[in-house]
């Protein structure tokens, strides 16, 4: 009997590397920040998106929005791969 605890989808989550930090869901990278030079902007990009903020919060917080806004505009339009 398959546990219903495995079902769900995995939680998003930062990882902190020496260049940048990628926003994970289980196995698969949907998305990521980067520093660009001392004093700089971070780059970010979460699927088709991207973008520059002053802060590494804030960039975080584009590419948290970006990935949740994205899944809630799928879900919308149904699974595109069970037509």
């Amino acid at each position: 009997m398959p546990s219903k605890y495995n079902s769900r989808k995995a939680r998003p989550y930062w990882e902190r590397g020496y260049d940048t930090h990628g926003y994970w869901q289980g196995k698969q990278k949907i998305g990521w920040v980067a520093h660009e030079g001392k004093g700089g902007v971070y780059r970010w990009q979460a699927g088709s998106r991207a973008g520059e903020a002053k802060s590494l919060a804030e960039a975080k917080r584009s590419v948290e929005e970006t990935v949740l806004s994205l899944a809630t505009q799928l879900s919308l339009f149904g699974d595109p791969a069970g037509d």
